[in-house]
């Protein structure tokens, strides 16, 4: 199975858990009893998209400060780019195009 597959059957896993915690909250004459007290289902089950939304910026945004913290230069990219820079310059020299 690949890697989309996985990550479509598990956003259906979680979103159809979560329809299955909010129906009664969505049918007020619900047939089916509810397996939670009416506190939770009231206060904290309509609440839990947004914490999850919020907690996965957290995350990425954790993940990408500690990329940007680790992020090491080397001299030989620094060489490399420099080279490149000065290539580019000589190119727009021969087409005569100011770059100052």
């Amino acid at each position: 199975m690949g890697r989309a597959a996985q990550t479509i059957s598990f956003a259906l896993l979680v979103s159809s858990a979560y329809l299955l915690l909010a129906m009664p909250l969505l049918t007020q004459d619900s047939p089916v009893p509810s397996i939670l007290p009416t506190k939770i289902q009231v206060e904290i089950i309509p609440a839990l998209p947004f914490w999850a939304l919020i907690s996965l910026g957290a995350y990425l945004l954790g993940r990408l400060g500690l990329g940007v913290l680790r992020f090491n230069d080397t001299k030989e990219a620094y060489t490399e780019l420099m080279e490149q820079i000065d290539g580019a310059k000589k190119k727009l020299d021969q087409r005569k195009v100011r770059w100052d």
